[in-house]
């Protein structure tokens, strides 16, 4: 039985755990064929078996999944990923770009190792990542394609002691900007989702004083990762920004 995106191919970064797997297995859930890209292959592994063991049986020789492992601060990395996904399925629909670090210290600590991290991870990757991949999504054929960015709240605002992170989503926010107007002739979207506190494992290291059961979960955010590349219409969604209803904006 066809669903959703039956026939599509999803590349998603930082898929070997929180945001990113989730939005891996939502994909996966509505027939999407998906390239899982991460650093840790054991992580990216152990999301590939459970989407096999989840996602709907359709008549395809084609794989579920691949593992790739990959580190998008390096162009030979990520350019090994694209020609996996080349290799093995021709063609790309979707793109997420979900990798990524935090380190809270305020800015007169952090070190330029650290903020050299977080730009690498944050703002470096993402555009080597799209810039790889914007070949093989415009060769694509049949429907729209998508780009999608998770970004963060801080990517729109500031807050204390997160110079680096902050620096590196206004970057990220910056990328999108521009992509959305390069590709849109080619009929490839590029949105950028900016959530606040979800429960991830690198949110609860940097802030062990935020009340978990108030926080937002990964599936929020890949459940809006669906809702933008499977609406119809001609309405362009650029940028959302996604907060648990309390009284601090932070969620």
């Amino acid at each position: 039985m066809d669903t959703a995106l039956s026939g599509k191919v999803a590349v998603v970064t930082g898929a070997g755990r929180g945001i990113g797997a989730a939005i891996a297995k939502g994909l996966a859930a509505e027939g999407a064929r998906v390239a899982l890209a991460a650093r840790t292959e054991a992580q990216l592994s152990a999301i590939a078996d459970s989407i096999e063991r989840s996602a709907p049986d359709e008549a395809s020789d084609l794989p579920r999944t691949i593992v790739v492992p990959t580190d998008v601060r390096e162009e030979p990395s990520v350019r090994h990923l694209m020609g996996e996904v080349r290799q093995t399925y021709g063609r790309m629909d979707i793109l997420v770009n979900s990798a990524g670090v935090l380190t809270k210290k305020p800015l007169e600590q952090t070190s330029v190792e650290e903020w050299d991290t977080i730009m690498d991870v944050n703002a470096r990757g993402p555009f080597l990542v799209c810039r790889e991949a914007v070949p093989l999504l415009r060769e694509t054929n049949g429907g729209r394609r998508y780009i999608v960015n998770i970004a963060s709240v801080v990517g729109i605002k500031g807050y204390v002691g997160q110079g680096a992170y902050t620096a590196s989503k206004h970057a990220l926010m910056g990328l999108t900007k521009v992509l959305c107007k390069e590709l849109e002739e080619d009929g490839i979207r590029v949105h950028a989702i900016c959530p606040g506190g979800v429960a991830t494992e690198m949110v609860k290291e940097s802030r062990p004083d935020l009340d978990e059961s108030v926080l937002m979960v990964p599936d929020d955010i890949a459940d809006i990762v669906l809702f933008l590349v499977t609406r119809q219409g001609n309405a362009v969604v650029d940028q959302v920004k996604v907060r648990r209803q309390a009284s601090d904006p932070w969620f």
